[in-house]
């Protein structure tokens, strides 16, 4: 394997540290569809999503994180009979390669039509 050692990156314009674009960049992240046909749209750095029931979903990522302490986020697609819809993720006591996605509207567990998940941390 060959190993690029550079400080920077540039696009002729727009000179980038090669630390921020490292240490900034999401390390994983998916767009599925939660309801109708489960599955993924578009993704990177995600081996696969588990539907574990209603409203409940986990994000398996190919690269393992260094500890459990990596930041995840997510967004969910509201429908126009009920918009009042949220969404969290868990990565608190799981392994390092795994996220939960939870959904809920007015309290009770619900599927959404599109999730979104983007994953920040230290690859292992």
């Amino acid at each position: 394997m060959s190993t690029l050692n550079v400080s920077n990156i540039t696009d002729g314009t727009t000179s980038v540290g090669t630390g921020y674009v490292v240490n900034g960049s999401a390390k994983a992240w998916v767009n599925f569809r939660g309801s109708d046909t489960f599955g993924i749209d578009n993704s990177f750095g995600v081996s696969s999503c588990d539907d574990d029931g209603v409203g409940d979903y986990s994000v398996n990522v190919t690269s393992a994180f260094s500890t459990d302490g990596f930041s995840s986020t997510s967004s969910c697609q509201g429908d126009s009979s009920n918009d009042n819809r949220g969404c969290c993720t868990d990565n608190n006591g799981t392994s390092e390669t795994r996220v939960n996605t939870f959904i809920c509207t007015s309290g009770a567990a619900s599927d959404s039509a599109e999730v979104h998940v983007t994953i920040h941390g230290d690859l292992a």
